[in-house]
């Protein structure tokens, strides 16, 4: 189940390259994938009784649509029109990075440790290596890389109002509503930009995967791991996955993959674990799930690991 999960999200970049690659726009594959996404959460969800106190919060709930599914989603759907998808899995893996700095500037929940802020300069230099090195188109891939980045962020932000501002909703009721919310979103967009084409066969078919499987399955395959193995070992998962996204790049679409780009592969996901890890540690109550790679578990399966939302770092990737 854990190199399934991190197939599935390694596997995203490439579905969103080739739906790019048929001329369909980020609005629309946005759309789509977050719709056919709520098609799977939702009903799992309800049949969990994860819905539970939805109705009350689903402004706050919209909110968190926007900051950690829409935009992240578009900022990256964007941002791959620039550049491979190889390096766009790279890049959003340096995600825990932009958390731990937002924890530690907002609340001071992370103790700067050397071992963290060493983590936090490896990222850094590892994406200034991978946009001002190896990035090949010049200022569209730089802005693209850089976008993507900023996806990352979103996703830090994401977590931060999840823990504060969305209290009492299981996580995957927040996620299939996070899903069905940013759809409806980007439907009016989607709309303008519906293409003027029949999508082709692999199209199609890299949307449906997408959705159905990147986004939908991989969030079931998520917190069914959470629960069996513990939210420590499936936050390993973010570091897995872009190894699969280099993979699929470079056998699938033929990008290419050099020196520069392993190098910066290296210090990305390294400098990650060092920041998500590097610093201080502190116990999770007893009915608590962090799913951040920060978090403490025992590891042992958990029913009442899906029953609260995470009280720390907790990130949607994709």
């Amino acid at each position: 189940m854990f190199l399934s999960l991190a197939a599935l999200w390694g596997a995203s970049y490439l579905f969103i390259k080739v739906a790019l690659e048929d001329d369909l726009a980020p609005p629309f594959i946005v759309f789509a994938r977050t719709a056919l996404a709520a098609l799977v959460l939702l009903p799992v969800a309800a049949h969990l009784g994860a819905l539970a106190g939805v109705r009350e919060r689903l402004a706050p709930l919209f909110v968190l649509g926007l900051i950690q599914v829409t935009g992240p989603f578009m900022l990256i759907t964007v941002g791959e029109q620039e550049i491979s998808s190889s390096l766009t899995g790279i890049l959003v893996a340096g995600a825990p990075i932009f958390t731990f700095l937002l924890a530690f500037a907002l609340e001071g929940e992370e103790r700067a440790t050397p071992l963290s802020l060493a983590g936090v300069a490896l990222g850094v230099a590892g994406v200034a290596l991978l946009l001002g090195v190896d990035a090949p188109g010049g200022a569209a891939a730089l802005v693209g890389g850089l976008l993507v980045v900023l996806a990352t962020t979103g996703y830090a932000v994401g977590a931060w109002f999840l823990k504060r501002r969305v209290p009492g909703v299981q996580p995957v009721g927040a996620v299939a509503t996070t899903c069905a919310a940013s759809a409806l979103m980007t439907l009016p967009v989607a709309l303008f930009f519906w293409p003027g084409h029949v999508p082709s066969l692999d199209a199609s078919g890299s949307l449906l995967a997408l959705g159905v499987g990147g986004t939908g399955i991989a969030f079931v395959l998520f917190y069914s791991l959470v629960a069996t193995d513990g939210p420590r070992t499936t936050s390993l998962v973010a570091y897995v996955a872009p190894g699969f996204s280099v993979i699929y790049g470079v056998v699938l679409l033929d990008e290419s993959f050099g020196v520069t780009t392993a190098a910066g592969l290296i210090l990305i996901v390294g400098g990650s674990w060092l920041a998500a890890n590097g610093g201080a540690r502190r116990e999770l109550p007893a009915r608590c799930v962090d799913v951040a790679p920060t978090g403490q578990a025992d590891g042992r399966p958990d029913a009442a690991l899906l029953e609260r939302p995470a009280e720390r770092g907790d990130r949607v990737t994709a």
